[in-house]
């Protein structure tokens, strides 16, 4: 059996610097400019490059003509594939220059796991390897490898069978993985591997991670830009998820009134962070407010007065005498020290601005002692506020789906967040593809109220388009921000999204309209034809409650997926969480990228088990028919590795058919399983755009299920033993 071969480099450290995701992309752009002259020659570059996302807005075909003249003085020159390549890397450490440091420190979570140079931060890589030999140094299967030595590379050699990163999950957010469900071998087979990188992934996802160009083979190779990408961003949810007045309602200190608590709610975690912060500082006498965990912490300052201010019994009169601001870091860890904080950053990475890993200090210190008030009227209040369980779980799918789908802008509070129209812009444009007129839009910040109003106007106006039922429905409905109606037009526009991609596999539907009976149907077909009797009646049926029925139908249709020794009869409560959390488990590892949580199938959620049953669905019917009947491994289809069936993205220089102005678009198809659906069957749909599916090893990150999209007129390079698929909606 073949395995996924891909693009290949012969040089290997030239290999090691791209992902195959974006090597395709790159090869695509390639054979693009060989066919116009059946060649590429030196002078061809200039105006192919120009068009990458990469450098279209820090070069023009001037300056890129220029760079290359320095290497290339003939621009007759022929270039081949790996020259090529070089003159990419070439380009990107010019830009790397060019660009600078991040300015903004929140940007961690909607980063990209690539960076220009592929370069990793040693300072960094220490940290985490310390918090992962802390909170995993007695798992009963890692600690025998661990501790880890933080000077060698044994984390990225570690992390390439996928125990590691799925642990580290579940340590950030507690119940994400069912253990059941990881291949704890000592030695793994590459089927097992991948299963767990497929598993690690989709459950990345689910948890709020958004990795852009990361893919399982990545993770199987443990290239370490990647491996370190993921590992921090997943160390910064666990760090920041209680920066929130539901976990923390002594936080409502922070504000005066019941208007700024709204607005509290809205922040970002990082934000609130900071909020915290200023407020000590400014309490202790400090004047400078703080804006970014970089440069506005760099001389110690603030962290001096900070500390001095939580644990006066440790403060020092020397730490603000200090001249040099090496010295005062120094005496500001010392500090840190004695109040049990001295973890994540050295004074050496306070003097260098280091924003993830000053992140990380702040938010110890905030865990450890965060010296807010605990005896407050105020916090009665917060805990007064209405928390609707239901609704809370539908906006955390809602606002994990949308990051998913790639688009700029990332939300951390769904009612909020939406309320200006734009975040809604972008995914309607991403589930249909220039759909929107966005020279009628307005990009934030946006002071003027009428221009909330007309974004939003034009979001009723496409909804009405793609046949939603908006009855009574204006824009100003989503400006004031009514949760219920939010809440039903992001089901609608999921459920929108679902059905267009079934509908796309055109060897399934011949095009036809997919209807919610028809999910309906495929899934009890499907169990019937492997000897099972169990039958679903509805989306809505209490039997479902137990779980046995999506077990069988995960077995169904791959039988080696579901190991029957751990499944209960669901018989008590108990018993029923168990069997749904495998579920869970199990459909992530198989390939489905889904947000719901156990309690939606023991509560039988209608829209999360029509979610759940349409995303197992779409993996399915993506598989060759020989691979879905018989008992081989999953992973061992032609493409060798687990089709991720929802399988999530690959980044292209091209853009959407019409993206936001002023935004580096990356023309994504988003796949699959980031879908959900509705209780009522889409009478009409839209067609969406069709192009063809990525290998299945490739996946990618917070682009939730992101088919990579070939520049326009361009066409997309299948890899090397890849078997052909069907025509696949890209939204």
């Amino acid at each position: 059996m073949s395995g996924f071969v891909g693009v290949l480099v012969s040089d290997p450290w030239l290999h090691s610097q791209f992902t195959q995701v974006e090597l395709r992309a790159l090869k695509s752009k390639f054979l693009s400019m060989r066919r116009e002259s059946n060649k590429v020659t030196v002078g061809d570059l200039p105006s192919g490059m120009a068009k990458l996302k990469a450098f279209s807005e820090l070069y023009n075909e001037e300056e890129i003509a220029a760079i290359l003249g320095e290497t290339y003085p003939n621009s007759e020159d022929g270039i081949d594939f790996e020259a090529f390549l070089r003159v990419y890397l070439n380009l990107q450490s010019r830009a790397s220059s060019k660009v600078g440091g991040t300015k903004n420190s929140s940007a961690f979570l909607k980063a990209s796991t690539t960076t220009l140079l592929h370069t990793i931060s040693e300072s960094e890589k220490s940290s985490y390897v310390a918090h992962i030999n802390s909170y995993l140094g007695d798992d009963p299967f890692l600690k025998k490898y661990l501790p880890i030595d933080q000077s060698t590379n044994d984390l990225f050699n570690l992390a390439k069978d996928g125990v590691l990163l799925c642990k580290l999950i579940n340590v950030a957010v507690p119940g994400t993985i069912d253990e059941r469900a990881i291949n704890t071998k000592r030695i793994l087979n590459p089927w097992e591997r991948n299963e767990n990188h497929t598993l690690c992934l989709n459950s990345a996802k689910a948890i709020g991670c958004t990795v852009v160009n990361i893919g399982t083979q990545d993770l199987v190779e443990g290239r370490p830009h990647l491996v370190l990408g993921l590992i921090s961003q997943i160390i910064k949810i666990q760090l920041l998820q209680d920066l929130n007045l539901k976990k923390t309602p002594q936080l409502v200190e922070l504000v005066d009134d019941s208007k700024d608590v709204e607005e509290l709610m809205s922040l970002p975690p990082e934000k609130v962070l900071l909020r915290w912060m200023n407020f000590h500082l400014k309490k202790a006498g400090y004047k400078k407010p703080i804006n970014n965990f970089s440069s506005d912490v760099k001389d110690g300052e603030a962290y001096a007065y900070l500390l001095n201010v939580l644990a006066p019994e440790h403060c020092s009169p020397a730490t603000l005498d200090a001249k040099n601001p090496a010295e005062r870091a120094k005496l500001v860890i010392e500090h840190a020290e004695k109040m049990d904080c001295k973890r994540y950053l050295t004074p050496k990475d306070i003097v260098e601005g280091s924003p993830n890993l000053n992140l990380a200090f702040v938010a110890h210190i905030f865990h450890h002692r965060n010296g807010l008030s605990t005896e407050s009227k105020k916090i009665s209040f917060a805990e007064m506020m209405p928390d609707d369980v239901q609704v809370s779980r539908e906006e955390r799918a809602f606002r994990l789906w949308i990051n998913s789908l790639g688009t700029v802008t990332y939300v951390n509070n769904v009612f909020e967040d939406v309320r200006n129209g734009w975040v809604l812009l972008e995914v309607l444009d991403k589930v249909s593809p220039g759909i929107v007129n966005w020279k009628q839009a307005t990009k934030p910040p946006i002071k003027m109220p009428f221009r909330k109003v007309e974004n939003c106007n034009q979001v009723v106006r496409i909804g009405k388009q793609l046949k939603f039922s908006l009855v009574n429905v204006a824009g100003n409905d989503i400006v004031q921000g009514n949760k219920k109606l939010i809440l039903a037009f992001l089901w609608q526009l999921m459920r929108f999204n679902i059905l267009q991609l079934l509908k796309n596999l055109r060897f399934y539907s011949q095009g036809k309209e997919m209807t919610d009976a028809d999910i309906l149907k495929w899934a009890n077909d499907k169990v019937k034809s492997s000897g099972r009797t169990s039958q679903m009646e509805s989306f809505k049926d209490k039997n479902l409650s137990n779980g046995i029925f999506f077990l069988e139908l995960l077995s169904a249709v791959e039988p080696r997926v579901v190991n029957w020794n751990l499944v209960t009869k669901g018989g008590s409560d108990e018993e029923k969480k168990l069997n749904a959390t495998y579920i869970i488990s199990v459909a992530r590892k198989l390939g489905c990228s889904i947000f719901l949580l156990p309690e939606d199938i023991m509560e039988v959620n209608q829209k999360m088990i029509l979610t759940l049953t349409a995303s197992i669905m779409y993996w399915s019917l993506q598989q060759p028919i020989e691979e879905t009947e018989s008992t081989s491994p999953s992973t061992g289809t032609k493409n060798g590795g687990i089709a991720e069936g929802v399988t999530n993205v690959s980044l292209d220089d091209s853009a959407s058919t019409s993206p936001p102005p002023g935004t580096k678009n990356s023309g994504i198809a988003e796949g699959v399983a980031n879908v959900s659906l509705d209780d009522s069957a889409s009478e009409t749909s839209l067609p969406a755009s069709e192009t063809s599916l990525p290998s299945e090893s490739e996946t990618s990150l917070p682009p939730e299920s992101e088919s990579l999209l070939p520049p326009e007129n361009e066409p997309s390079l299948p890899p090397e033993n890849e078997t052909a698929l069907p025509p696949e909606n890209g939204h």
